[in-house]
């Protein structure tokens, strides 16, 4: 797990320095840089020459990204069950979210199809991880 772990952080700080100069935003492990994130998604699915073999680097890359972010944002960690392709971020609640399920799905389905990376994350930090989705309130 220690590898898979350091290539997700490198993963992570692969798109803090390759796309943050292009945002215009102050890029990092930030809910800003997560909303910019969203959109480039978008602005990926709309190329014509995207191909599948990107569109799969791209999920790992940017799965890293909103991972290590939801994270920072919730004191989460990365755990991985047996069998699981990809590791899912817990929070200390023990509740789990699948950061490269999410962009995967964005991917395929985009903001039209009810996919969005920001709105994940907003839910995940803030109702996911404290519980709040699950009360009665």
């Amino acid at each position: 797990m220690e590898e898979l772990l350091r290539q997700i952080r490198a993963n992570a700080q692969l798109v803090v320095d390759t796309l943050g100069p292009e945002s215009g935003v102050s890029f990092g492990i930030n809910p800003d840089s997560v909303a910019w994130v969203d959109g480039f998604i978008e602005r990926q699915r709309a190329r014509t020459d995207l191909d599948p073999s990107t569109a799969d680097r791209l999920v790992d890359v940017l799965g890293s990204f909103l991972g290590e972010c939801l994270i920072a944002a919730a004191s989460g960690s990365w755990v991985r069950d047996d069998g699981d392709q990809y590791p899912w971020v817990e929070f200390p609640n023990n509740t789990r979210v699948n950061a490269f399920g999410k962009v995967r799905k964005q991917f395929d389905q985009g903001n039209e199809g009810g996919e969005s990376i920001r709105s994940f994350y907003e839910i995940a930090v803030e109702y996911v991880a404290t519980g709040r989705l699950n009360s009665s309130s």
